[in-house]
Parts: structure tokens; C-alpha cells; sequence
């Protein structure tokens, strides 16, 4: 159902966004509704309960389809692979609410024109406006468009023109109240969910209602020990996570309180300027920013003046960033593409600060709201931590299975039942026949052995002392669920600056040219000052640096720059002041006037600021006094690319690989002057940025962390691969991988460029061989060392690393789609790369059958860290609370210790799901055996094995810890690998075996049906009366359970193998440590086998009686303990020498010519094969056959086949 629709009955929502959903309309109709009632009361609450899981169910039961115009309810499924449904009812605006305001009729000019989405979503003559809210979002139904569309923000198409004349001077009152009862409220509204709410949804999950059943069934058995016990673990699991899921809610709830409590000056267009609730603040308004430190409560595009804005809640990184106003241009172009700047920085983002608001001419700083409430930037991060993506790890999809088989088993076992009952009353006497509700709990009973009620509560602790293991060490987890995760991953990402090297950088030296070349380098280290010149002006006065309380705040580049020259920041006053410039302009001087600086100072009159995306910032400034001047800082090539070319050094592209090659982070400078003859902020950007001089490379050393070198050795040496994405220059990074040794010097850099089609040729790859220069001026030779000596390259996967930028991983993504698969395998420094970017580069990296951890300090990573399977923060910005992990510790030593206790998580919840299967099974099958003579366990025998045995053994198998080492392979990712599933069937095979061995034996022993006494010295009526009649044995207890021989032998068979099991499958090494360093655990099996063995030979009559036992001689219950002590020696040699021997499995595998399904083993193959692979030293072309979009390459995400072992 819901896939056969008419046209208009189905459309997308977020076409093409991350949560893209498909919406589909639905009527409600009053029969099926009644029908559903009457359903609900008839099945005392089960069906309502069954569409509460299955909510696309729910409207097809109650709704027929039709148009989504029409459509009261409308069904949501997510596009993804997981398919999920929701649904939600449309709701209606009316607007004639607002008729007690000012009077709104149909043609009222402020509804007429329809050139904006509100205007077009109001239904006239009725004035109503049909809207749905999914996910925080509110969606209303454009009637010319007819489709649902989002509300809350500026229409994208707006010119910047456009929004200058219509939102310049600020709303009518009566365009805000139609707009605030639209768009609804400018709040992040996270209530704190109250416990009831919680409680309830975690109560309805599906086991817990299976839980509940277990429960009824034993109260009516009067198995009430085992019962309480079970619901006192129910509670104790279900508090810990309500309660941890409350604090979640109340930690976000206090994120986002302070947002909605702003005060804000709007600018009204008749009425002024008037103070508002921020929460009153509609996309349209007219901002005005007084004062400092002013915290963003929407998103604003910035139209008049300059603010410095603090934007770490958002990137990570308290740099303040340089907001420039919006330009007003002519084309009717969108304002977010009308230039190749990013315009992000034009845009103050909700939740930022603003630590500066300086006017331009007028005095005053405007800014018209863009998105308000959960649209901005801000509502986005708490939407993707209320709403996180998925995780389909085939761990958990498994375990579904894995409940199925035994909800299996138990079927085949309840069949049984009945028809042994059926069958053995028959024959006898109807004296002696079970009444049939008795029968009917019997076979309920076989579900609840079957199925361990215990099996979450189990699994649930090992990821607990994981998370506890993590905490100690400073790793801190808001998704438990992705610790398995962890122990899966085989690549991770990491940045490169603030993550490999220091946040710091020092300022190693400059190199200056003229017209005949570089000059010698001036190092700041010797204490010389730097001679008076233009290079000297630049480092002076290019730079986004504020002065705030008397102090200088940014960039670490840019204050480590203007530090090195020794100048003051002040700000201009009245003795002085430029005509045309701002009366606060930022002005550098000299700290005291020395003869060997020939100016008084120089004033920062405008800022084309630093952007990613461009890789260069601009200033204009004048000298007091003097000269108009530009100055461009940026990457080298960049900046060289706006000089006038005779200006540029022949040997710029050597002078600067020397540098590079050293691993220092190396910047450009140039100038202009300036012929000024209007105002500044008058001048375009292209206009500063031409002709300009060259002027020399500014040197800065960016050393690796201590940490660096060990963590990646680690990782390479265990086979997993790193990959560096940073947004530095390309040969620096290559650099910092052969220093950290994420590239070994045996190995070759093979160096990929790729252009975009131009006029003249369409798109072009090209391949070289990085040389590395071994004899060169300034080079530091100890930074050289090999860190991966005693790994050999035969470990490695390949000899040679491709090297590339973002622009060319761009154009590589959009004209050689079959070759970026071949790149990716090999693919381990990619520079230069945007933060989105980043996040292609980790999905590609998905498809391809990886599983991705990323690792970064939250600068520009936020989408790569919320894309991987696993995001490890080092930043405790708010910004970081979108990735699961976050890690007190700033460097990559976390990783490794995250992979460990993954690995180890993954391992201990193999062993429960065997050893709990094995539970059951032993259970299951004692329980069938002792049904063929229509005999049972009775409640204290159930007990002791639920409780005493297998409860205490679920709660301390898992506290083994992480193994030290990494070895090179995972531990297996599915619970249907062959070695898991053959290690279950062997030992469920051997436990049966076993107990129908113990079961046919103890009949036909002699004392068995002469009633020999004479080797027991435990003697009572019970046993005499069933020893010499064992065919009319006595009943005791209320459920038909009475004591025999066979009772006795299984129930001793069936206790003592779950102690048994439980050693054999806890495992320790390669992955956890050793069984006997768990010494909790072992003391308690060590308690387990000494009682059972004391019950098992002591002769106590109140004991066995108690545990409805019967007493045997002494040389059965030797037998008992060899049929044991064999299970055990068989079932460990079989773990040990077949199910844990990968040598023996990867021998198997070749015999039976068995590879790897992932993707990249595929390629890996293919690629290995291919004797002309890498081309080095080519060009190829994206109109030749062999580079385009051939091959198609698409597995989802979080999917992995690879193999296990």
C-alpha cells in the first residue's frame, strides 16, 4: 500500500536536501475510523499498539488515498534506505484572526501579490493557509504551485537589489502580524520532555511488551521469584535510559533557552525603530545592531555596516570573522550566487556573537532577518541532534533476525507441546489429564524460555561499561549505540591543522622580492628588525584583527603576523581622521617613533575578508597622510594569480615547494596603490583585486603534535587507513603525511590535477610524480623520520598515495565519475578542501564499502564529523555536540582508544547473543525432554538457571576491557558470519546431544526401575514412592511438575553447561583482554561450579527437596560430571582449534575461491590487475571514451559486506 498513486497524490518534500521525504495525501473516512475503534476496544488495546509501531498502517486503516490538496492527514517516508513512515495531520491558519488588528480582506495589496510564497500559500476569499509541521519545520501549501513548501526564510531567488528597495526600510506592522502568524514564532523551542512521555515510550518498545507478557504468564505459573527479578531489571534498564534520555532533553533545553529571550531593535517602516522580543521577529524584518557582544537570535544578511562576529558555536573555532555588508547590484541574479565570494560572509548566523558592530556612513548597522526558528543555522544543529541519521549497522538488523529464529523455535517448540499433551492425555485416564489452560501455559511457556526476556538488559551493560571504560579515559559518547560501530572502522579521516599539527603556528620567517627575484630570507628569530617597505605595510594592516577591551582578538595567523612587526592597534578618535572613512576606523601605528618608519600609522578602511572558498582576504588602507593602498594576503598561488606576472619571481614555484616540502604553512602578500576618488566601500572587490605587486611569502612552522606520529603508526600497523583532509595548501599536507608517517618515504606521492572545461578544451586530469627534493636550502633533516620501519610495504595497501585538491576532487566528482572510485582506493591527501567538500569526500568514501571514521577540531568539520560513522570531536564547542563523540583530550590519541573499546564492545556482544542463544537453547531443549513424559522444571530449578546463574553471568561476562594492542583484522560484523553461526549450531548440536544421552541412559540404569537404594543415604517417601513406581510418579506443585530421575539428570545437565558455554564463549584475546583478568567474572563461575557440584554430591534432603531433586547414587553423578567434562573439553577444542583458527578459515576461503563483495576489495582487485594503472605523468581528457561516467558505483551507506576474519 502507498505506492500506487495518481498524479498530485504524491510529490517530495526537501527535494534534493539531506532530509528529502516523500509525502503522500491521505482522507480521513469516518467508517474506517469506526472501525478501527471498534478494533481497538475488541483487541483491549493491541491494535492501537500495532499502528503505534507501524504508523503508515495507521493511515491505512483510517484514510483513503487522495489529492495532497485535498489531504487531511498527509504520510511522510524518508527517501534513504530505511524507509521511514510518520504521519501528520494538516492543520489550517486562519487569518481572520487578524481582522481585530487591521482590516484583511481578499484583495487586500499586502495578499495581492503573489511574487512571495506567503502570499501565495493564503487560500482567498477564505483567507486560510493549510500548513504541516514535520520535524520542527513548517510547511505550507503554495496554491499556485500546488505543492508543500517550507516557510521561515527569504525566498532564494531574491536579487540583492531586491532586498535592498523591499526590505531596506523595514516591514509594515501589518506585513509582520501576517508573517508572524504564518511563519510561527523565531524560537528553538526544545522542551524538556516530561518523564511520563519518556516512560511511556520506552515502555510501548516491542520486547519490553514481550517483557510484560513473560511476566503475566509466569505470575499465573506462581513463578513469581524469577518474575519480580526480571521486573526489577525492566525497571532498573528503563530508568537508567529515561533518565539519561531526560538529561539529554534538559542539557539541549538549557543550549537553546537564552535564544529565546532576546531583546532586539527592529525598524519598522512608518513607525521606527521599536524594541521587540526576539521571538517576535519574522524573515523581512530590519534589524538595528547597537552595541557589543550582542548574541545573534536568527539568521540576518547584513546590509549596512560591518560587524565581527564570533562564530565558534557554529564551527568550532572562537575566531572572529569579518561580516561584510551585502552589495547592492543591479542583476536580477539570486544574492547568494551574484558573486564568487561565499556569501556566508554576509550572512550573521543565529547563535553567533556579535562582538563588534561598527556603522558605515549612516552609523547604524542593518540587517534583514533571512530564516528565523528552527531554518537558521542554529535550529539546523539542534534539528540534527533531536533528529539524528540512522545508523544501519547490520549488527542490529541481525539481532532482528536472530530474535526471529528463536520466535521460530519456539513455534516448533509450542506445537510440541500441545501435541505430547494432546496425545499422553488420550491415553490415560481423564483423572490424570492436564486441564487444557494448563497446556495452553505450558506452550506459552516454551516462547519465554526460547526468547530470553534477559537478552536486552544483557547486551545493554556491555555497551554501558564501554561507554564508562571511554569516560575514564576523558571520551565522551551522546550515541552508545555507535561504540559496535567503531570496532568496524577500517578508515579514518582527519584534519590536519588544530588535529595532526598545533593549534599555533610561529612565525618561522618572510622571504621578500623585487624585480629580480627572491631575496635572502629574513628570519625573525635573529632579533633583526624587518627593513621599512610595502611587504612591511602589509604585514601591518592585512589582517581581520579587532581591538576589544583594550585587547587584540583573531585570527592566530594574522595576530602571530602583527605581532612580528611590533606595532600598536588603536582606534581612530578625533586628533585623527580620514576624510570618507568611518570615525572608528582601525588604525596601526608604530609603538614608538623610530627614523626607520617613515609613517605615522596606517588606518584600515575596508575589508574584503578571508573566505575558504577564495583563499585570500583584501584590505584598503591609507598611510597617515599618504598614499591609498590595497594589500592581499592568501594563498601563495592565489594571490600570485592577481599579480601583474613580471612582478612574480621565475622561481615563485620552486621558492615556495621549499617551503612547503618542510611541512611550513606558507602565505602571499601583495599591494596596490590605490587611485581613490570615491568612497571606499564604492569599490568592487574585482576592482582592488588586479594588477597588483608582488610582494614575498610569509613563513610559518605548523609542527606536529607529539601524539601525531605513535596514533597513526598504530592505526596504519592494525590496517586501517588514514587519509588527511585539510583546507591547507596541497604540498604542506603532503609534507605532514610523510612526517606523521601516514605516507612512508618508500613510498611514492602521486600528485592529480584536474581543470574545468574551458573554451578552448573540455575537463582534463593529469597525473604527476611527486620528487622529493633531498638537497635543499633550509631543509630541517630530522624532520625526516621513518616511523614505520618494522612494518613492511607488503603490508601496506599499494606502494603510491594519490595527492589532490578540493578543486580538482570537484571536477574529478562532475567529468570523471569512473575514475574517482580508482582514486579513492588510494586516494590520502586531499588539501584545499571546503567544508562541504569534506562531507562529499566521507559519503563517497561510504559508498565504496568503508566504514568512515572522522576526527576533527570542529573547525569546517561539523558536516564530515555528523556524515561518518563515527564522528570524534576534539572541540568542546557547542558545534561539536552534532558528533557522537567528543574528546577532552585535543589530540588523535582518542581514536585508537575508541577503536579498541569498539572492537571490544563489538566482540562482547557476540559473546552475549551465542551465550544467550545457547542459554535458551539449553533450556529450550531440557524443557522438550522432560514434556515427552509430560514433566517439566519446576519453578525453583527455573530459578536457579534464570537468576542465580544466567543473570549474574550476563552482568560480569562483559566487563572485560579492551585488548592493548590493534591487530590487523576486525572481529567479525554480523551475527550470520559462517564462524558465529557454525560456533551456535556445534555447541546447540553438542548440548543436545548431551542431554538426550543423559535423558535415554538415567532410564535404563538398574536402580532406575528396582528402586535400589542402597548406594543413596538420602532416603524419604517421595523417593521410595517414584523409584519403585517411576510409571505413577507423585505430583507436586501446582503445575504438574514431579520429581524423577530424568528431572534430576537434565536439570544438573542443562545448569552446569550454562557455566560451561559461558567459558568457552568468553573470549579474550585478540580483542579483549584476557578471560582470567576479568577476575569478577571468574570468581563468580569459580562460585557457580563449586555449588552446583556441592548440590550435585551433597546428600542434604531439605536441599533436594527444595529444588525438587532426587537423589542418585554416586557413580551417576560421576557420569553427569564426565558427560560434562567431555562437552567441555569437546566444545573448547572446537572454539579454539575451528571456530577462532582464522588461518584455518582463510584456507577454507581460498579452497572455495571466496572474496570479498565490498566495493573497495573489488576495486582493490581490479586495480592490481591493471598493469597501466596509475598513469603517471598524463593528461587525459573528459571527452575520451575511457574517462567518463562508464562505471555507476552506489552501495548504502553504513553497509558493509567485507569480510570478517
Amino acid at each position: 500500500m502507498g505506492d500506487h498513486f495518481e498524479k498530485g497524490q504524491q510529490a517530495l518534500l526537501n527535494e534534493g536536501e539531506e532530509n528529502e521525504m516523500e509525502i503522500f495525501g491521505y482522507r480521513t473516512q469516518s467508517c474506517r475510523k469506526t472501525l478501527c475503534l471498534a478494533g481497538s476496544i475488541f483487541s483491549f488495546g493491541i491494535l492501537p499498539l500495532v499502528f503505534y509501531w507501524r504508523p503508515a498502517w495507521h493511515v491505512w486503516a483510517n484514510c483513503i488515498p487522495c489529492s495532497l490538496q485535498e489531504a487531511d492527514v498527509v504520510l511522510l517516508r524518508t527517501t534513504d534506505e530505511f524507509q521511514t513512515y510518520s504521519w501528520k495531520k494538516v492543520v489550517w491558519i486562519c487569518l481572520s484572526a487578524l481582522n481585530s488588528a487591521f482590516q484583511l480582506i481578499p484583495d487586500h495589496p499586502l495578499i495581492t501579490d503573489e511574487e512571495y510564497i506567503i502570499n501565495r500559500a493564503i487560500r482567498k476569499p477564505d483567507l486560510k493557509v493549510r500548513c504541516i509541521k514535520v520535524q520542527k519545520i513548517r510547511y505550507v501549501w503554495n496554491n499556485l504551485e500546488g505543492q508543500f513548501q517550507k516557510i521561515g526564510s527569504l525566498e532564494d531567488w531574491l536579487s540583492s537589489a531586491k532586498i535592498h528597495v523591499k526590505f531596506g526600510s523595514g516591514l509594515t506592522t501589518e506585513e509582520q502580524e501576517i508573517r508572524r502568524l504564518i511563519c510561527g514564532p523565531n524560537t528553538i523551542d526544545v522542551e524538556i520532555t516530561p518523564i511520563w512521555k519518556l516512560l511511556i515510550k520506552e515502555v510501548l518498545n516491542p520486547f519490553y511488551i514481550f517483557q510484560l507478557f513473560s511476566v503475566c504468564l509466569w505470575f499465573s505459573e506462581d513463578y513469581k521469584e524469577y518474575a519480580f527479578a526480571i521486573i526489577l531489571m525492566s525497571i532498573i534498564s528503563i530508568a537508567l535510559t529515561v533518565y539519561d534520555l531526560r538529561e539529554q532533553s534538559v542539557k539541549l533545553h538549557h543550549l537553546v533557552e537564552s535564544h529565546n529571550s532576546i531583546t532586539v531593535s527592529v525598524c519598522e517602516k512608518k513607525a521606527g525603530v521599536q524594541e521587540l522580543e526576539s521571538r517576535f521577529l519574522v524573515p523581512g524584518d530590519l534589524l538595528i545592531l547597537t552595541g557589543n557582544k550582542v548574541q545573534m537570535p536568527c539568521d540576518a544578511i547584513l546590509l549596512d555596516g560591518s560587524c565581527v562576529v564570533d562564530e565558534g558555536m557554529l564551527t568550532g573555532e572562537s575566531i572572529p570573522v569579518t561580516k561584510t555588508p551585502l552589495p547592492k547590484m543591479d542583476s536580477s541574479v539570486p544574492w547568494k550566487t551574484q558573486s564568487e565570494a561565499d556569501y556566508k560572509r554576509h550572512v550573521l548566523f543565529c547563535g553567533t556573537e556579535v562582538i563588534q558592530a561598527r556603522g558605515a556612513c549612516s552609523g547604524t548597522v542593518k540587517a534583514v532577518v533571512l530564516q528565523t526558528g528552527f531554518n537558521t543555522a542554529k535550529g539546523d544543529l539542534v534539528r540534527s541532534i533531536l533528529y539524528p541519521k540512522p545508523m544501519n549497522f547490520k549488527l542490529y538488523r541481525d539481532a532482528i533476525m536472530f530474535l526471529l529464529c528463536l520466535v521460530g523455535t519456539a513455534t516448533i517448540g509450542m506445537i510440541y507441546t500441545l501435541c505430547v499433551y494432546v496425545l499422553s492425555g488420550l491415553k490415560r485416564d481423564f483423572i490424570f489429564q492436564e486441564p487444557p489452560e494448563e497446556v495452553v501455559k505450558k506452550a506459552l511457556d516454551v516462547i519465554t524460555i526460547a526468547v530470553p526476556p534477559a537478552l536486552p538488559a544483557a547486551l545493554t551493560t556491555g555497551i554501558i561499561y564501554a561507554q564508562r571504560r571511554l569516560k575514564k579515559r576523558g571520551i565522551f559518547c551522546i550515541s552508545p549505540q555507535r561504540i559496535n560501530v567503531c570496532g568496524q572502522l577500517n578508515l579514518v579521516c582527519f584534519d590536519k591543522t588544530g588535529t595532526l599539527t598545533r593549534d599555533g603556528l610561529d612565525l618561522w620567517g618572510v622571504v621578500p622580492c623585487d624585480r629580480s627575484g627572491f631575496q635572502e630570507v629574513h628570519n625573525f628569530a635573529s632579533g633583526k628588525a624587518l627593513p621599512w617597505g610595502p611587504l612591511y605595510a602589509a604585514m601591518a594592516s592585512c589582517h581581520s584583527l579587532i581591538l576589544l577591551d583594550g585587547t587584540i582578538h583573531g585570527d592566530p595567523l594574522d595576530l602571530k603576523m602583527f605581532e612580528a612587526t611590533t606595532w600598536e592597534m588603536v582606534v581612530s578618535g578625533h586628533d585623527f581622521h580620514i576624510k570618507g572613512a568611518p570615525a572608528c576606523a582601525m588604525v596601526v601605528k608604530p609603538c614608538k617613533p623610530a627614523s626607520q618608519v617613515p609613517v605615522a600609522g596606517i588606518a584600515i578602511l575596508h575589508q574584503f575578508p578571508f573566505s575558504s572558498a577564495l583563499q585570500r582576504m583584501t584590505v584598503i588602507a591609507q598611510e597617515m597622510g599618504g598614499d591609498w593602498l590595497a594589500f592581499m594576503k592568501g594563498a601563495p598561488e592565489r594571490v600570485a594569480s592577481f599579480c601583474q606576472p613580471e612582478t612574480v619571481p621565475t622561481s615563485f614555484v620552486s621558492e615556495l615547494q621549499i617551503y612547503t616540502t618542510q611541512g611550513f604553512r606558507v602565505i602571499g602578500l601583495a599591494y596596490k596603490k590605490l587611485e581613490m576618488d570615491h568612497h571606499t566601500t564604492a569599490l568592487m572587490r574585482d576592482q582592488v583585486e588586479s594588477d597588483l605587486i608582488f610582494l614575498g611569502l610569509l613563513v610559518l612552522e605548523n609542527r606536529l603534535k607529539e601524539e601525531t606520529k605513535p596514533a597513526l603508526e598504530e592505526l596504519i600497523s592494525a590496517r586501517i587507513r588514514t587519509v588527511m583532509i585539510t583546507g591547507d595548501n596541497l604540498q604542506t599536507a603532503i609534507t605532514v603525511a610523510r612526517k606523521s608517517g601516514m605516507v612512508s618515504e618508500s613510498q611514492k606521492v602521486i600528485l592529480i590535477e584536474a581543470n574545468e572545461t574551458t573554451e578552448s578544451s573540455s575537463a582534463s586530469i593529469s597525473w604527476q610524480l611527486v620528487e622529493e627534493k633531498k638537497h635543499i636550502a633550509y631543509r630541517n633533516q630530522d624532520n625526516y623520520i621513518n616511523i614505520r620501519e618494522e612494518v613492511s610495504d607488503n603490508s601496506r595497501e599499494g606502494s603510491y598515495h594519490f595527492a589532490l585538491s578540493g578543486k580538482s576532487f570537484q571536477v574529478i566528482s562532475q567529468h570523471f565519475g569512473s575514475l574517482l572510485p580508482k582514486i579513492l582506493i588510494n586516494g590520502t591527501i586531499f588539501a584545499r578542501m571546503s567544508p562541504g567538500q569534506k562531507s562529499s569526500l566521507v559519503e563517497e568514501f561510504q559508498k565504496l564499502d568503508y566504514f568512515v571514521g572522522m576526527c576533527g577540531d570542529g573547525a569546517n568539520d561539523c558536516g564530515a564529523l555528523k556524515m561518518a560513522h563515527v564522528g570524534v570531536s576534539l572541540s568542546e564547542q557547542e558545534a561539536s555536540v552534532a558528533s557522537p563523540f567528543t574528546s577532552k583530550t585535543p589530540n588523535i590519541e582518542c581514536v585508537p582508544h575508541l577503536i579498541k573499546e569498539g572492537r571490544a564492545a563489538l566482540v562482547t556482544s557476540f559473546c552475549m547473543f551465542k551465550y544467550m542463544a545457547l542459554y535458551s537453547m539449553i533450556q529450550y531443549v531440557g524443557v522438550l525432554l522432560l514434556y515427552w513424559e509430560t514433566n517439566s522444571l519446576s519453578n525453583y530449578q527455573f530459578l536457579f538457571q534464570d537468576l542465580a546463574i544466567t543473570t549474574l553471568i550476563g552482568v560480569t561476562m562483559n566487563l572485560n576491557g579492551a585488548y592493548p594492542k590493534l591487530v590487523p583484522f576486525r572481529p567479525a560484523g554480523r551475527l550470520i558470519s559462517p564462524p558465529l553461526l557454525l560456533s551456535v549450531i556445534l555447541n546447540i548440536l553438542l548440548s543436545l546431544a548431551m542431554h538426550i544421552v543423559g535423558f535415554i541412559l538415567v532410564q535404563r540404569q538398574p536402580w532406575y526401575s528396582m528402586g535400589m537404594h542402597s548406594t543413596c543415604t538420602v532416603q524419604n517417601e517421595t523417593t521410595s514412592k517414584l523409584t519403585i513406581s517411576p510409571t505413577a510418579p507423585e505430583k507436586i506443585g501446582s503445575n504438574g511438575v514431579f520429581t524423577s530421575f530424568e528431572n534430576t539428570t537434565i536439570w544438573f545437565l542443562g545448569t552446569i553447561n550454562c557455566i560451561i558455554v559461558a567459558l568457552v564463549f568468553s573470549k579474550g584475546k585478540p580483542f579483549r583482554q584476557p578471560t582470567y583478568k576479568n577476575y569478577i567474572f571468574v570468581l563468580v563461575l569459580v562460585i557457580q561450579l563449586s555449588v552446583c557440584l556441592f548440590i550435585l554430591f551433597a546428600d542434604i534432603p531439605e536441599l533436594y527437596r527444595r529444588l525438587d531433586l532426587l537423589c542418585t547414587p554416586v557413580l551417576w553423578r560421576v557420569y553427569i560430571v564426565i558427560m560434562l567434562g567431555s562437552n567441555f573439553i569437546v566444545s573448547l577444542v572446537v572454539e579454539e582449534a575451528i571456530i577462532e583458527n582464522r588461518a584455518l578459515w582463510m584456507i577454507i576461503k581460498r579452497y572455495f575461491g571466496y572474496q570479498s563483495k565490498s566495493q573497495y576489495r573489488i576495486w582493490q582487485r581490479a586495480l592490481a590487475n591493471d598493469p597501466s594503472w596509475p598513469p603517471i605523468n598524463q593528461t587525459s581528457y573528459s571527452d575520451m571514451p575511457a574517462c567518463g561516467r562508464g562505471v555507476s558505483y552506489s552501495n548504502p551507506v553504513f553497509e558493509s559486506n567485507e569480510e570478517q576474519l
